[in-house]
Formats: structure tokens, C-alpha cells, sequence
């Protein structure tokens, strides 16, 4: 028997198939997640960014990609964690997982929470956000 098949013959994965395979899952969902291509790259911090934030938290069942934004927005506003948080905005926005109006509604909600300066700083940029998403779908629908 070769060192891919058990006892009764069936194929089991090495330890190295299936962090190759978590990678990519990774790369796949982080690419998603964040709405432009990502790819894979070095070091330690990146591969478990990938194979175990992005290729197994974020593919775990139980929560859907929208409450898992909602639960990432609230978390870096609360931190003040305002650069990623650009980020997350703009990919909800574009992928469809929060609208305009959630975003606006999210903001009136966290600033009662985390704090009213935390909450002008995510209503200037949710502001943005949606601005910049609603020149790229103006700029869409002339292009048609």
C-alpha cells in the first residue's frame, strides 16, 4: 500500500494536501470577502491568514457572511480599527451583503454604544462608501 490509501484502501489526504487545500479556500474567501483578487504570499502570518482565519473561521457553518460583516464592523469600530474597516465597507457595499440604508442604520446604532466621536468617524466613512458605490454604478450604467 502506497502512504494515500489505509488499511481498506481508501484515500486519505496528507497533513500537507490539506493545508494546500485550506489555502486556496483561503485565498478563494479572502478574495470575496474583501472584493478584489487577492493572491497567495509569504511568511508564517500570511499563511495562517489564509489557511486558518479565511480557510477555516470564515468558511465555518453557523453564521452567514452578512452576520459575520455586521459582528466585523461593530468589533473595528468599536477598536477603532478605521483602515480595515474602509475596506470591509466598500466590499459589503459592492457585494450586496449590507446596503446603504444597513450601513446608515449601523451607524446610528454602534454610535450609541461604542461611543459618539467612534460613531461621527463610521458616518463619514459609511458616507463615503456609499458615495464611491454609487459613482461606480453610475459609471456602470453609462457603459451600457
Amino acid at each position: 500500500m502506497n502512504d494515500m490509501t489505509n488499511d481498506a484502501g481508501r484515500s486519505e489526504i496528507t497533513e500537507s494536501q490539506a493545508r494546500a487545500a485550506r489555502r486556496k479556500r483561503g485565498i478563494e474567501r479572502m478574495s470575496e470577502i474583501y472584493n478584489f483578487e487577492v493572491g497567495d504570499g509569504p511568511g508564517d502570518f500570511y499563511g495562517y491568514t489564509l489557511e486558518h482565519l479565511f480557510g477555516d473561521i470564515w468558511e465555518r457553518p453557523g453564521l452567514s457572511l452578512r452576520d459575520r460583516r455586521l459582528l466585523l464592523i461593530g468589533l473595528m469600530v468599536a477598536d477603532g480599527l478605521s483602515d480595515t474597516l474602509q475596506v470591509q465597507l466598500d466590499s459589503c457595499l459592492d457585494k450586496g451583503d449590507l446596503s446603504a440604508d444597513d450601513l446608515e442604520e449601523i451607524v446610528v446604532f454602534l454610535s450609541h454604544y461604542a461611543g459618539w466621536p467612534k460613531g461621527a468617524g463610521l458616518n463619514n466613512q459609511v458616507s463615503t462608501a456609499i458615495g464611491r458605490h454609487n459613482k461606480k454604478l453610475a459609471k456602470q450604467a453609462e457603459e451600457l
